[in-house]
């Protein structure tokens, strides 16, 4: 059985792949989905841990300065 996340990436994933088609996807669809949910992943556990970065990157299972890297890339702050 697959969890509710996993149910909704599911039907996220076959609704666009249903809405392009045939049409390739110029960076792959990996980087897509990846691009696509990191940024919104950091900004709601970090606000679940009330900007906390130490206790988001530790919820996250990364480390501090890793969490840092991926906000400035996010334009996150």
């Amino acid at each position: 059985m697959q969890s509710a996340l996993s149910e909704c990436v599911s039907r996220t994933v076959r609704r666009y792949l249903a809405d392009i088609g045939d049409t390739d996807c110029a960076e792959g669809l990996h980087a897509l989905v990846i691009r696509e949910v990191e940024g919104p992943l950091l900004r709601e556990v970090l606000a679940f841990h009330d900007g906390n970065q130490s206790r988001a990157a530790a919820a996250l299972g990364i480390n501090r300065a890793t969490l840092r890297k991926k906000l400035a890339a996010h334009g996150i702050s």
